[in-house]
């Protein structure tokens, strides 16, 4: 019996797609862009790998695009055609597969999470769990897998950095900043390429208002990201934020330009880094030109994909205001499918994506009273919209502005309290500016805080 860099029984028999199988896991660890050439690999060397092939399909689920659901299905039979010859760990991989395309990610987990009852140091296991945990918007499940499996690892453990990576960005997500960032460091020194937990200590400094030290951490550290798929952009449109919230306008457009579109793909993840980034950007009065022409052409193509709120959402960033007919399109698909139900994806749709997705609209048409009403009904479910706390908050700022335009101080103030609550205290630039225009507000003659409705 082989066994896998992390110690695991493997029903593989060759040694070369043993090597490229232990790459496709470490690469999976490290967001590497070779990684699919490894898997690849391994599929033409080793057919009969149903592993292999689960991790083909799951792949391709959390790429979040309907048009790749019948490759994925081609995957699970692949997979399932080679059932049988897989060890029982093996098979629950493609048992998560099957969940998974059945309308299930939280089955997928619960796979993860009964190899992870056996085999506590698989790391692919704990990764898949960790990511997929991610999508669904569950930072509580992601830090409670990754730590019950933590004593399981050795020091010497190959998967150990990529671990405490995973660990540190649970612990941003649920609050313990501290922790979270002297874990991301010991992340990074047992693992060089973990740009996962190297971005989690950037959540850190977003969360608590740092952007100077962000950008302290961000530099000369370029190396663990530069090998990244294109998760790279993402740790870029972090470093444009910092330099947002210095106010250092200039600088983030330029690292729009040259690192954050760098290509112009329609993958949701690299649309969602653009839009939010422009939408923050044009909240502080920058105007973005014509960089919004490029993106609504893309999101006009996506309204019917309806995978993830999370991408449908900031789709609607690009359309609203900018394609009305589109964004009017995109939001009615939205409530058809939360009308529609059978799926996680449709459950999601309806909270809180019918709502949020109103507000939207609503504020690109310049509605703000309405457009905060809707926004702030969705406040308590945009959890459930998945990513992270510092992505969500695009919504939160807009949520707050048309607030602002609408006249509610008081709660918009009530907002920003919670906000800081959940940020261990701590504000950035653009809260202290929204405080300063309540205060101005209220000072101003005649006026009068507007209850919320």
């Amino acid at each position: 019996m082989m066994h896998d860099i992390f110690g695991q029984d493997s029903s593989l028999t060759d040694a070369a797609a043993l090597q490229d199988w232990n790459a496709v896991q470490m690469g999976v660890l490290a967001h590497a862009a070779v990684t699919a050439d490894h898997l690849g690999a391994v599929l033409k060397s080793a057919p009969e790998f149903a592993l292999a092939h689960a991790i083909k399909g799951l792949s391709l689920l959390m790429l979040g695009r309907r048009e790749l659901l019948p490759t994925a299905q081609e995957a699970l039979r692949d997979a399932k055609a080679q059932y049988e010859g897989a060890l029982p760990r093996e098979r629950k991989y493609v048992d998560a597969l099957e969940n998974w395309l059945a309308g299930r990610p939280s089955q997928a987990i619960r796979r993860m999470e009964e190899v992870l009852d056996m085999f506590p140091q698989d790391t692919l296991a704990m990764k898949l769990s960790h990511g997929i945990r991610f999508i669904l918007g569950d930072p509580e499940g992601m830090r409670a897998s990754v730590e019950r499996v933590i004593p399981a690892y050795a020091p010497d453990h190959a998967g150990r950095g990529y671990l405490l990576g995973c660990h540190s960005f649970s612990l941003e997500e649920t609050g313990e900043f501290e922790r979270a960032a002297n874990a991301g460091r010991q992340a990074l020194w047992m693992a060089p390429d973990d740009a996962w937990g190297l971005h989690a200590v950037a959540h850190v400094h977003d969360m608590t208002g740092n952007a100077k030290s962000g950008l302290e951490w961000l530099h000369g550290r370029e190396e663990a990201w530069a090998h990244c798929n294109n998760f790279r952009y993402h740790v870029w449109w972090h470093k444009a934020l910092m330099h947002l919230d210095l106010g250092q306008m200039d600088e983030a457009l330029a690292l729009y330009d040259t690192e954050v579109r760098k290509d112009k793909t329609d993958d949701y993840r690299d649309i969602s880094n653009a839009t939010s980034l422009l939408a923050r950007l044009e909240l502080e009065g920058v105007n973005a030109g014509t960089r919004w022409e490029e993106l609504s052409e893309l999101c006009a193509n996506r309204t019917e994909d309806g995978s993830l709120i999370f991408a449908d959402l900031h789709y609607l960033l690009a359309l609203t205001g900018h394609r009305k007919e589109d964004a009017h399109k995109l939001v009615q698909r939205i409530h058809a499918d939360a009308e529609q139900g059978g799926s996680e994806a449709c459950e999601r749709m309806g909270n809180p994506g019918c709502a949020a997705a109103d507000g939207l609209e609503a504020f690109g048409d310049g509605n703000y009273k309405s457009a905060f009403n809707h926004l702030s009904a969705a406040r308590g479910g945009m959890q459930l919209a998945g990513g992270s706390h510092a992505q969500r908050d695009v919504f939160e700022r807009i949520t707050i502005d048309a607030g602002l335009r609408a006249g509610q101080l008081d709660a918009v103030e009530a907002i920003l309290d919670d906000r800081r609550a959940k940020r261990g205290g701590a504000e950035d630039n653009y809260a202290l500016a929204r405080r300063t225009l309540i205060a101005e507000g209220r000072n101003a003659p005649g006026a009068a805080s507007v209850p919320a409705e």
